[in-house]
């Protein structure tokens, strides 16, 4: 074990556990968060249809992305997910607002992407699962997974772009 490992371990920690406990919110209304059903309508108030299941994977990237990264258990498949969740997160709600939090902006997004690529590029380190259990997937298999996170985050962007609420005919009183 090195310093590294413990710096990796550090960055796993803070990145999975804030990611998880927003997911939790979502998920389980935990720590004043909306519940699934608040965050449905949240995503169908965003205009993303269908908003079930935008809330689902939103919200399962980043409760389980999030515990997965922590553990450092299947490290490579957890951070590309968040860097696929924070790059649609900051292009889609956050960039439009700026740089900086106080105003909605990208500020503590890009925070977790920096964080979530780091782990990308560097891998889990020793003080993980996946290099107990000898899962070991090496340099490759983590620059296509971010190369899968970033192709998935603009797909995700090109069908799940915000769209009206189909109207409802209304019928006009005849004279």
């Amino acid at each position: 074990m090195t310093a590294g490992d413990v710096g990796i371990l550090i960055v796993r920690l803070a990145i999975g556990l804030t990611f998880a406990a927003h997911g939790a919110q979502k998920v389980l209304g935990w720590w004043g968060g909306p519940g699934f059903a608040g965050w449905t309508a949240g995503i169908a108030r965003m205009g993303l249809r269908p908003a079930p299941l935008w809330a689902a994977i939103s919200a399962g990237v980043e409760l389980f992305g999030g515990l997965l990264l922590a553990l450092g258990f299947l490290t490579p498949i957890a951070s590309a997910l968040l860097v696929a969740q924070s790059t649609y997160i900051i292009v889609r709600v956050h960039l439009p607002r700026g740089f900086w939090i106080s105003g909605g902006g990208i500020e503590f997004a890009l925070q977790l992407l920096a964080g979530s690529l780091l782990v990308v590029a560097s891998g889990p380190g020793a003080i993980a699962i996946d290099p107990a259990l000898g899962i070991d997937l090496g340099s490759w298999w983590r620059a296509g997974s971010l190369v899968v996170a970033i192709v998935g985050a603009l797909v995700a962007m090109a069908i799940a772009r915000p769209r009206p609420q189909a109207q409802t005919p209304t019928s006009s009183p005849s004279s």
